[in-house]
């Protein structure tokens, strides 16, 4: 399986301090929420199956978003957009998780063509809330934009399903989260899958 290859993080130019939208596919993700989401997921599932749980392989979990999100096998681009707090410098259960080290400007290719990766983080004249709905309601308003992954944090899910309201028919939007959303006209993926396979829970574990 594809899952099984080693992807490579590899630098690339420095980002701006702000999102741009440059390709046909975009993650968005409200990183501080999916760590804790990975952290809890870590310690529910070693008391379950009993055995220590390593953390969520970043290049994977990207891949299970994307293929959640209809991206296929080829050579598209994927832009990815990791939003946290500036009071976060890591991912702390994710694997690579260093945000200026590891990710911020960094990118690697598989199957599904080449996924790139910038992080940013709230200022003094932004907050993070706003910042990821910004960015969403950029991604919304771009003729270049096709497909738009959302993982949101559940406090946001109002402010996107409103920003999602007017989007241009012709895109697919996925939004992710652990419990089915009520209302909006999007696809929805249950984001704890995408998750487990990160972490490396086999489905023979859970019987």
């Amino acid at each position: 399986m594809f899952y099984e290859k080693i992807r490579n993080f590899v630098p690339m130019n420095h980002p701006s301090e702000r999102p741009t939208v440059s390709c046909d596919n975009i993650i968005i993700v409200d990183a501080d929420f999916v760590d804790r989401v990975a952290f809890d997921l870590i310690v529910n599932f070693e008391r379950m199956i009993g055995r220590k749980i390593p953390n969520a392989d970043m290049a994977r979990w990207l891949d299970c978003v994307a293929l959640d999100g209809g991206v296929r096998e080829g050579t598209e681009q994927t832009q990815v957009v990791l939003i946290h707090s500036s009071k976060q410098t890591c991912m702390e259960y994710f694997t690579p998780g260093n945000y200026a080290d590891e990710l911020n400007g960094k990118a690697f290719g598989d199957n599904l063509g080449e996924f790139t990766i910038n992080a940013y983080t709230d200022e003094d004249i932004i907050s993070k809330e706003d910042l990821f709905i910004d960015t969403l309601r950029l991604c919304c308003a771009s003729d270049e934009v096709k497909r738009i992954m959302v993982v949101p944090d559940e406090d946001l899910f109002d402010r996107v399903r409103q920003a999602l309201r007017h989007t241009d028919n012709d895109k697919t939007i996925t939004v992710f989260a652990m419990q089915p959303i009520a209302g909006g006209g999007f696809r929805q993926e249950i984001l704890g899958y995408s998750l487990m396979s990160a972490l490396g829970i086999r489905g023979e574990e859970l019987v």
